[in-house]
């Protein structure tokens, strides 16, 4: 049978680590390098996103994130080695990012469950640029 969007989250999901608002707030005092990754469109970024967030759509992340590529995210293409909180509008997009980053060889990448829509509905600090 051909799978759907949800079985492909679904399967991310049981693969990768979730965290809540909560935790991305601790992160950020406990994990000065903490790299704060936005999957969502860039007019979705730019109409409120987490602070200090990297905008990285999903549909480029690979190209972005791979430092063999011939114009890789500065950004995301080194940090490997940082701790890496993905979000994106609810949670579906992060969790598919987070199982790629993994598969790439990132060493530590939560999904931050529910994404930006639980972090607004916590009445959370956003920002526009």
């Amino acid at each position: 049978m051909a799978k759907k969007l949800k079985d492909f989250v679904s399967e991310a999901r049981s693969q990768i680590e979730e965290i809540t608002p909560d935790d991305v707030e601790r992160m950020r005092g406990e994990k000065p390098d903490l790299l704060i990754l936005d999957v969502r469109e860039p007019g979705e970024y730019e109409a409120g996103h987490l602070r200090d967030a990297l905008n990285v759509p999903r549909g480029v992340l690979e190209p972005a994130a791979d430092p063999d590529y011939k114009k890789p995210n500065p950004t995301l293409s080194t940090a490997y080695e940082r701790p890496i909180a993905v979000y994106c509008a609810t949670g579906g997009r992060s969790a598919l990012a987070v199982k790629t980053l993994n598969e790439m060889g990132f060493k530590e990448v939560y999904s931050l469950g529910g994404g930006y829509e639980n972090w607004e509905a916590e009445d959370r600090e956003t920002v526009t640029d």
